[in-house]
């Protein structure tokens, strides 16, 4: 009987994947055959994700830990390394929000968007570099061609700006300028970097700011949510009607880690329900 498991025998990291879409990514790519690092910067969430794999019958570990903590990339590339005996896959999902109009935002709501959303990523990458590009140079030594893939997660705020998101915009932005970037110093080592930009997405981060729920960031607790209002709104400028789901925001990920996507590299993908402003 023919498997159908797209990512069978590979190794994937997956960011922010406690909670929201990273954990759909996570769990699809286990279904899909892939061992799984599970991280959040909440330990018992993420390992209630991992459990919840394991039980299914896959196979995935946990790295807690912020991923804008200086040593936490060296130590995410390692368990996977030493977990799994190589990196496969990365997806870098982890992130929220934290708005404000440009006249109001502080140096600390800057700074906090562009570490989670674009410098975390860029450490990650580069910590990477031993079990990515460096195996694969030993490999196409050989006479071998692997692929690995790279998924950076950015957004339509990114791609096409947002009001009262200068901050996180410009962190979406700058992870599409470092997927076009990584796409040509290693497309030449058979390493895919893709980025998928989601629109609405219905998560945390965008449900209605009503509920009041918060995170805590840098010892202050951030809001998460969206006026239900422009909730509404929203969903009437979406071609499909309604937000999308964070099982239907893993799928296109899911393609770009898998060999149907061996011959795509250095794009930017908008899963948004067909809108695009």
């Amino acid at each position: 009987m023919t498997d159908y498991r797209l990512l069978q025998g590979k190794s994937a990291i997956v960011t922010g994947s406690g909670r929201g879409i990273g954990r759909s990514i996570a769990k699809l790519f286990a279904e899909h055959g892939a061992s799984v690092v599970i991280n959040d910067i909440d330990a018992e969430v993420a390992q209630a994700t991992a459990d919840e794999i394991n039980a299914a019958g896959g196979k995935a570990v946990v790295c807690a830990g912020s991923v804008t903590d200086v040593e936490f990339p060296d130590r995410l590339v390692k368990t996977c390394a030493e977990s799994f005996g190589g990196i496969d896959i990365i997806v870098n999902n982890a992130g929220y929000t934290w708005d404000a109009v440009i006249q109001n935002m502080t140096d600390e709501q800057w700074y906090a968007m562009i570490d989670v959303h674009l410098t975390a990523p860029f450490r990650i990458i580069r910590a990477a570099t031993p079990y990515m590009r460096e195996a694969a140079k030993q490999e196409i030594a050989e006479g071998k061609r692997v692929h690995r893939k790279i998924v950076n997660v950015s957004s339509t705020s990114g791609v096409a700006g947002n009001p009262g998101q200068v901050n996180y915009s410009a962190g979406k932005m700058g992870i599409v300028g470092v997927t076009k970037t990584m796409a040509k110093e290693w497309g030449r080592f058979n390493i895919n970097v893709n980025a998928v930009a989601y629109g609405f997405i219905d998560t945390r981060l965008t449900q209605a700011k009503e509920k009041h729920e918060t995170i805590e960031r840098a010892g202050k607790q951030v809001e998460l949510g969206i006026p239900d209002q422009m909730r509404q709104m929203a969903a009437q400028f979406i071609p499909l009607g309604r937000a999308g789901t964070p099982d239907e925001a893993a799928g296109p990920v899911l393609f770009l880690a898998s060999p149907l996507a061996d011959y795509v590299t250095g794009h930017c993908v908008l899963v948004t329900g067909g809108s695009y402003v």
